[in-house]
Parts: C-alpha cells; structure tokens; sequence
C-alpha cells in the first residue's frame, strides 16, 4: 500500500505512468509488427536499425539527419572513426 501513495510524500514523483507506458509502446507494437519480417537476418538488422535510431531520438537528435549523416560518412570513414558516428558521441558534418 505504501507503493501506492509513494507520490504523495515525494512531490517529484508523477502522479501516472504514461511516459513510461508511451515509451514502450513502440516496441510492443515492433515485436508486434516484424513477427513476419522475413528472415532472422532481416530481423536482427532491423532490431539494430531501429535500436540506433531510437538512441538517437533519447540524444536529442533528429532521426532523419542522423541517419542521413551517417550513411554518408559511412563509406569512406576508417574502423577507429565508427565509434564517432554513434549517437551520443555524434556530432553533425
């Protein structure tokens, strides 16, 4: 019971957890979503595709340029210059 009032002794505290149910939301509904993507391949390459931009969208980058940057500087970038092109160590050309 104690759980259930926690809110009301720490004012920090939100009263609902929408933000957390509306964060997880997009991934029910992927798991949902790519169940028939095809082949385990094409499923592990979406899974990081999407993992990539999400972390991308939590930097506070906008996801289109992201990825827009980063694979155009992906061909002719060195292996030590990969590490550069995550999203919280990104920064744009």
């Amino acid at each position: 019971m104690a759980a259930l009032t926690r809110f009301l002794q720490d004012g920090r505290l939100p009263l609902s957890n929408n933000a957390a149910e509306r964060d997880m939301r997009p991934v029910a509904m992927g798991r949902r979503n790519f169940f028939y993507v095809g082949s385990i391949r094409s499923g592990e390459a979406i899974a990081m595709l999407l993992s990539l931009l999400r972390s991308a969208i939590l930097c506070g980058h906008n996801p289109r340029d992201y990825l827009k940057d980063i694979l155009t500087r992906m061909p002719s970038a060195k292996v030590a210059d990969i590490p550069d092109l995550l999203p919280h160590r990104w920064t744009p050309a």
